[in-house]
C-alpha cells in the first residue's frame, strides 16, 4: 500500500509476499515509547534495541517500523526536510508515543506541528479489537475521549469478536495527531483492517501472537 504523502518522500506499507526495494532500518520493537534519532547511516538494528520510533534528516535513507494489528504512524516535515515512523501498539498509544515523537522532531530539529503530513497505516479496525475493561480503565487514565474511541457492545461471547469492548486505535492515533497540533487535511488514515484484510496484511491476532510475520511500514525522503 503506497501513500501520497508528500512528492519529497516514498512511504508505504508492505503487503503479504511483497518485498522491500531496497534496505531499511528497523529497531528492535518491544512496545515502548522509546523514540531515537537517527543521524548515521552506519546505524544498525542492533543499535536499536527497546526503540519504537524512529526520526531521521538524511536523505536516501529509510526507516520504518514492524507491525501486525498494531498502529504504524509515518510523519513528515516538509520544512525541515525531517522524517519518523512510529509503531503504536495499544501501549505505545496510551503512552503517547506519536507526541513523543512529534515534540522531539521540534526540540531537535524545529518542526512545526501544523507543518507535519501524518498517515495511519492499516492496523487493526474498530470492529475486531476487542479488549478488556483493563485497557478500556488504560486509555481512559491516560485522558483519552472515550466517547470517540471506545464502545461496549455487550457481553462476550465465546469465540466471538462482535461483543464486549472495543477500542478504536485508529481514532485515539488520529486524536493524539490533531492535538499535538496537526492540521485535520495532513493526516490521513487508511482505514484497513488488518484482520478484516488478512488476505493481504499481516495480523497478529488472525494468525496467532507467535506465528504471524510482520508489515514493514517505511519512509523514505528521496532529495
Amino acid at each position: 500500500m503506497r501513500y501520497n504523502l508528500h512528492p519529497d518522500v516514498e512511504a508505504f506499507s508492505t503487503e503479504i509476499g511483497e518485498a522491500l526495494p531496497y534496505d531499511v532500518l528497523q529497531p528492535h520493537q518491544t512496545h515502548t515509547t522509546n523514540v531515537r534519532i537517527v543521524t548515521s547511516r552506519d546505524t544498525s538494528r542492533e543499535d536499536l534495541r527497546e526503540v519504537d520510533a524512529l526520526i531521521t534528516p538524511l536523505a536516501d535513507f529509510a526507516i520504518a517500523v514492524r507491525t501486525a494489528d498494531c498502529v504504524p504512524v509515518l510523519l513528515y516535515d516538509p520544512v525541515q526536510h525531517v522524517c519518523a515512523a512510529v509503531h503504536a501498539g495499544w501501549r505505545g498509544t496510551v503512552g503517547r508515543i506519536s507526541q513523543k515523537t512529534i515534540a522531539l522532531m521540534a526540540q531537535e530539529f524545529g518542526s512545526r506541528a501544523e507543518d507535519l503530513l501524518a498517515v495511519v497505516g492499516p492496523s487493526i479496525g474498530p470492529n475486531n479489537f476487542q479488549v478488556g475493561e483493563e485497557v478500556v480503565e488504560a486509555f481512559a487514565a491516560a485522558g483519552f475521549p472515550m466517547d470517540l474511541i471506545h464502545t461496549f457492545r455487550g457481553p462476550r461471547r465465546e469465540g466471538s469478536m462482535a461483543e464486549g469492548h472495543h477500542i478504536d486505535l485508529w481514532a485515539a492515533n488520529h486524536w493524539l495527531l490533531t492535538e499535538a497540533g496537526l492540521l485535520l487535511p495532513n493526516v490521513q488514515v487508511a482505514g484497513v483492517c488488518t484482520y478484516a484484510h488478512a488476505d493481504r496484511f499481516y495480523s497478529a491476532r488472525h494468525d496467532g501472537n507467535n506465528h504471524s510475520r510482520r508489515i514493514i511500514n517505511v519512509i523514505k525522503r528521496k532529495i
